[in-house]
């Protein structure tokens, strides 16, 4: 890499009358950094002093990973006992150590240890995923000064607090660093922050100047200083220190500062020296720690687990209570079992004490009631469910060759709970890629092209004008119209009601592909040359000037294809400069005070390059929403050219200036509502005398020192961009990624809301609000902003009351309106939020959110970011999902209860590393949540009701046996059985159920997106639902026992007359058991795989094959069950009659249920089962179309809402047209029988 400096000692700052400058002053007057807050002290140059104490300070190693070495075993042990079950098991395991044990300890301490075991390992497994991505992040390599002018390359993990750094051209700065010097004469540097602030416009960093001296890597042998600075702290936009030098103290800003993870662009290189170093990074700063995160249904569970527990205390004290009676009034009179010579596990002197160790064994038998085999199987259902999620086809992004990734698979199931989607908007909606689309000159319309969303809103427009047809052909029509009345009084609306109609949709997808990046405008009026024939030639090429003139870029030749790249500071700038090209204006060079451009399309026929003369440049600010420049032609004439925002540069026009104003602002309006990014366009002649008497006067504000400097600028530069021309207006699209408009619009109609968290600027945002569909022409904008000058004047107080005032009058409004088709938007900005997030107003400000159909934080810092995913989480008490692509969206990845990241093109991938789930672009958000989310949660939820539905049928024989039998402590079912019933003989079919059930397919879920709302909802893990399943439960361990017990009690079982034994009532009543609950689960699956047919009807095969081979054993081994089948059930036909007649009657009730509920008050899906089960779907189109049109939830942002408002303002249009034509027909008749 060169040394040297490039282009030619261009000195940027020259460029810059606001951002950059600082006039020469003695008095500069150092920041005062002592005191709490301010003990950094860094040597630059200098790393072996930071090596240790008392300025050590931490590495550059960074880990987002929840757990490491020496934490692993305690989080990991504390994560798993926060679940009830597990405790619970823990203290049955150290009882199972005692002797008042009804099992062995081993029977007891091993399920525990394989359950946490597996749990645990899968939590290490995921975390090591984590770990190795942290890995390829503190490996990358960077070059750092090692000595005598020296530099190698090191790893980010090893560099050091005072290190001396070079980075390159688009490269990512690996710390936060002190900006030394760069490729430019004057130290200028520009840096994309994308990554942690959202915004896509370049910022201009400035060195001190008195170390524009380090030039290159030999310079920096000898280089020493010292920073004194501020402690490390989340604010990404202030800093404050001292650097001093050669014994010179110099004042910091954040002018100087280079931020961990944003990248430098269109600069060469730039020198600097490290301050900040991995968690003391501005950047990681505003993360949090990987937290624990739960789902509402596991959290749920733990309730179920509650009351069952509570369950088995009462029966476990009845079961003790009952005992100590028998032990004290009839244990004496029982001589076989020795009275006199007992322990105290059976003393008839100390019933009390009896008892007491009997609940400990009741407890343990009873434990049934609570499976622990439960979380064994959700896991395993969970990490099965993430594979199909990691495998889905339909989320595979060609482009990148990545698919989605569940990286925890523990909140599977609170995709399908969604209330609330907080999104970032650069890279996660938008791929930051403007093409010039769009233009208006001198107040005409030119551009045919479409933007993606009028293409998508055409569409869906179409489909619903033919849905909708026969409203409008309820239309009375006079006797004598034809049946074209429609088309000819639709086409007498004019063309702007129906014009997406006509939107081209049938166009070939390539045609729409952009051959020239940053330009995808299509009008032959303009291409060619052709625009010099139109008669408003003189104006368009004024409007080309302007584009080719009125920028901060800087050209760069490309060799390869013998044009000019441009880098610009905002891709805005860069696709102005391509589209003037394309028009016949190419920029082409750049000096100290001309610009260049090459015009193509001039009388001559030959290509002539002009020179403007740069006399003064005044750029963009956020606070300007302008840019200006005066520049001397070829003829000497000087001009003032203006690009900005129409609202700014109208008021700004003069009396003179306002001809086109009117079809421009038209023109400006329906680019708006198409999601179009737009500028208006002014010029302003001056003459010599009036130039030099401004000049005078601005030159005189540039110099001057003082803090009226930058108002003293701002009211000069005002002064000169007045009275201006209005030329046009400029209609540019940023482009949205692949299917965002179609997503956001399912995802509404699915019920969802959405807030964008962006840190770009209001309008920015607010473009996107557009192109997104979540504005539209027709919504009421609420912004709640304030004025930054009034925080110093009026003081927080004053402004805090304003804020609350302006959030409660919105709200009042809102609840006043009576229109219920109006649709309201709030935009907020971040210095604004910082108010509104204070205790005593987040509140109000949410109440307000949630009343707004769609809101928009702009300028939000990352903190904020996660402030706002916090409150709405937990101010609504609802799920929120947050998806980002950057380390700006980390925090509230973290904070809400799912976040995803996008793992598109970001280099590394903070947001995907911190994320629960990862995709590769937004559009496939749609999939995981409305057809992932919605199967997963009801997998979950039923599999946890029959869950317990399987376990209290089967505990509770457990009890009424033992009351039975004189509260004995005995079991009724042989020891094997019981450790197989949930290993093994119901454990599959569950697992069956929580991977393959479907109540609808994919393509139905896509297409009947308000079946999503049976999660939010919770229809299917309410208490509702969860109490029936208990008490379907509790009914059929009634149903199982009793018959069981009046069927074999006092009947003849084998053909010789013997009734029948303990042994084989307990197989007769746990094969019902097996039976039952076999059945049940299917009667509760929706959607038949051969895998689940094997599981179901295998384990009822296995329950009998066992019992076979487990006969045929040793009596050693089978004891009271040997040859059980063969010889004494087999045989007996009272057997076969009794489990058929148990499992009838157990099933009989939920088989009445769900056909009464279908029958009578179906759920939509039931409908869609039946509508599919009857082929309606193929054999009547029109029914399967309405159904999908009621199966949208109401909703006021998306495409859908936009196309359904203009239908309604279509509709009151032809509504309006027949009342007039309707009175007029009944006034000329009247006319005719007056004459």
């Amino acid at each position: 890499m060169t040394r040297g400096r490039i282009r030619a000692k261009l000195r940027h700052s020259h460029l810059y009358t606001f951002t950059c400058l600082r006039p020469q002053a003695d008095g500069d007057v150092p920041h005062s950094v002592d005191g709490p807050g301010f003990s950094r002290i860094v040597y630059c140059n200098q790393p072996q002093v930071h090596s240790k104490k008392p300025l050590y300070y931490t590495s550059n190693y960074i880990s987002t990973t929840k757990y490491n070495i020496v934490t692993f075993l305690p989080k990991a042990i504390f994560e798993q006992f926060r679940r009830v079950a597990n405790l619970y098991f823990l203290l049955t395991a150290i009882l199972s150590l005692t002797p008042v044990a009804p099992f062995s300890a081993v029977s007891m301490i091993a399920p525990l240890a394989f359950v946490v075991g597996l749990s645990m390992a899968k939590e290490a497994l995921e975390d090591w995923r984590r770990f190795i991505q942290d890995m390829k992040v503190n490996a990358r390599k960077a070059s750092v000064h090692k000595g005598n002018g020296v530099f190698g390359f090191k790893p980010w993990q090893k560099i050091r607090v005072g290190d001396v750094v070079k980075v390159e051209k688009d490269q990512f700065f690996p710390a936060d660093l002190l900006l030394l010097s760069s490729s430019y004469e004057d130290g200028i540097c520009y840096v994309e922050t994308m990554n942690l602030d959202g915004e896509t416009n370049l910022k201009v960093k400035r060195a001190l100047e008195v170390t524009l001296t380090l030039e290159d890597d030999g310079t920096f042998n000898d280089f020493r200083g010292t920073i004194k600075c501020e402690d490390p702290n989340p604010s990404l936009y202030t800093f404050v220190g001292n650097f001093e030098y050669e014994r010179q103290v110099y004042p910091l800003d954040p002018s100087q500062i280079l931020l961990r993870d944003s990248k430098l662009r269109n600069t060469a290189y730039v020198y600097g020296v490290v301050i900040f170093t991995g968690h003391d990074s501005k950047v990681m700063q505003n993360s949090t720690e990987s937290p624990s995160k739960r789902s509402r249904i596991e959290k749920k569970m733990d309730q179920i687990i509650y009351i069952l527990f509570t369950l088995l205390v009462v029966i476990s004290m009845i079961s003790s209570i009952g005992f100590a009676v028998k032990t004290k009034f009839q244990m004496p009179d029982w001589w076989y079992l020795q009275p006199n010579n007992t322990t105290s596990f059976y003393n008839p002197k100390k019933p009390a004490v009896s008892g007491i160790f009997h609940l400990v064994t009741a407890l343990i038998l009873y434990g049934y009631l609570i499976p622990i085999s439960l979380y064994v199987s959700i896991e395993v259902v969970k990490v099965l469910q993430a594979t199909f999620i990691n495998q889905d086809i339909h989320m595979y992004d060609e482009e990148t060759g990545k698919t989605a990734q569940a990286r925890t698979s523990n909140l599977n199931e609170e995709l399908g709970q969604v209330d609330t989607i907080l999104s970032d908007k650069t890279g996660t909606l938008t791929c930051n890629q403007m093409d010039f689309l769009k233009c208006s000159i001198a107040g005409i319309a030119y551009g045919t092209g479409s933007s993606e969303v009028e293409l998508a809103a055409a569409k869906q427009m179409a489909i619903d004008l033919e849905e909708q047809g026969n409203e409008f052909s309820n239309f009375p029509m006079r006797k004598n119209s034809s049946c074209d009345s429609w088309d000819n009084n639709a086409s007498g609306l004019g063309a702007t009601e129906i014009e997406l109609q006509t939107v081209v949709t049938s166009r070939d997808e390539k045609e729409h592909r952009n051959v020239i990046k940053g330009f995808s405008f299509e009008d032959i009026r303009l291409m060619g040359g052709n625009w010099s024939k139109e008669p408003n030639a003189d104006a368009i090429e004024l409007f080309l000037r302007i584009l080719a003139v009125c920028h901060t870029a800087i050209p760069e030749r490309n060799e390869e294809i013998g044009g000019f790249n441009y880098e610009a500071e905002s891709p805005d700038e860069g696709s102005f400069l391509v589209a003037a090209r394309e028009f016949g204006f190419e920029f082409c060079k750049r000096t100290q005070s001309s610009v260049y451009v090459r015009e193509r399309y001039v009388s001559s026929g030959q290509p002539v390059e002009r020179e403007y003369k740069i006399l003064n440049l005044l750029e963009f600010t956020s606070k300007r929403k302008r840019m200006s420049v005066i520049v001397r032609d070829e003829d000497g004439q000087i001009f003032l050219l203006c690009k900005g925002a129409d609202s700014i540069i109208f008021d700004l026009l003069a009396k003179n200036g306002r001809m086109h104003e009117e079809a421009t602002t038209r023109h400006l309006n329906e680019y708006g509502e198409n999601g179009l990014r737009t500028l208006a366009l002014a010029y302003k002649k001056l003459e010599e005398s009036e130039y030099s008497a401004w000049n005078s006067e601005f030159m005189k504000a540039k110099t001057s020192i003082g803090a009226d400097r930058d108002a003293m600028l701002e009211s000069v530069s005002d002064a000169m961009e007045r009275e201006l021309i209005l030329v046009g207006a400029t209609a540019i699209e940023d482009k949205l990624q692949k299917g965002v408009p179609q997503c956001i619009d399912k995802l509404a109609q699915a019920g969802l809301k959405l807030w964008v968290l962006t840190g770009d600027k209001m309008e920015t945002a607010i473009n996107i609000g557009y192109s997104c569909s979540l504005l539209r022409q027709g919504m009421k904008q609420i912004c709640i902003s304030v004025n930054p000058d009034a925080i110093g004047q009026d003081g927080k107080e004053a402004v805090k009351e304003n804020i609350l005032m302006q959030i409660t009058n919105a709200s009042q409004m809102i609840k006043l309106e009576k229109d219920p088709h109006a649709a309201f938007a709030l935009i907020i900005d971040g210095k604004t939020l910082e108010y509104a997030l204070a205790d005593d107003m987040k509140h109000q400000f949410l109440g307000l959110g949630v009343d707004c159909a769609s809101v928009i934080c702009c300028r939000v810092s990352p903190k904020q970011k996660a402030l706002v995913t916090r409150l709405v989480k937990e101010g609504t008490g609802k799920t929120t999902l947050a998806i980002g692509d950057g380390a700006n969206d980390v925090g509230m990845i973290q904070e809400a209860d799912i976040g995803v990241g996008i793992s598109g093109v970001e280099v590394f991938m903070q947001a995907v590393m911190a994320s629960d789930f990862s995709i590769a672009q937004f559009r496939f958000l749609e999939r995981l949540l409305v057809v992932h989310g919605h199967w997963c949660y009801k997998r979950i939820a039923q599999m946890i009701c029959y869950f317990f539905y399987k376990n209290i049928a089967f505990g509770l024989t457990l009890f009424y046996f033992e009351a039975f039998t004189g509260f004995s402590g005995q079991s009724v079912y042989d020891d094997w059985y019981m450790l197989l019933f949930n290993v093994i003989l119901t454990s599959l079919p569950v697992i069956s159920l929580g991977v393959f059930e479907q109540d609808v397919s994919s393509e139905v879920c896509l297409q009947f997106p308000a079946l999503y709302q049976q999660g939010p909802r919770n229809l299917f893990f309410d208490w509702h639902r969860i109490f029936g399943w208990m008490g379907n439960g509790l009914y059929s361990s009634l149903i199982i026992f009793f018959l069981n017990i009046i069927i074999f009690y006092d009947q003849a079982f084998r053909s010789g007359g013997q009734t029948a034994d303990m042994a084989a009532v307990g197989t007769a009543m746990f094969t019902c058991i097996i039976c039952s609950v076999n059945c049940q689960i299917a009667l509760t699956m929706s959607h038949f795989t051969w895998i689940q047919h094997l599981f179901v009807w295998g384990s009822i095969t296995t329950w009998y094959i066992f019992l076979l081979l487990y006969g045929m054993t040793s009596p050693l081994i089978s004891g009271n069950a040997y040859k059980i089948l063969v010889e004494a059930l087999g045989p007996a036909p009272i057997y076969w009659c009794a489990i058929l007649l148990v499992i009838v009657t157990c099933n009989l009730p939920y088989l009445a249920h769900i056909s009464f509920q279908r029958s009578f008050n179906p759920m939509d899906h039931h409908i869609i089962q039946e509508i599919k089960y009857y082929r309606k779907d193929v054999e009547d189109q029109g029914m399967w179309t309405r159904e999908r049109s009621k199966a949208r939830q109401e909703t006021k942002i998306g495409f859908t809402a936009r196309v359904d408002a203009k239908i309604r303002h279509l509709r009151g249009k032809l509504h309006k047209k027949y009342s007039s034509t309707n009175v007029q027909t009944s006034l000329s008749v009247e006319g005719e029988a007056a004459t």
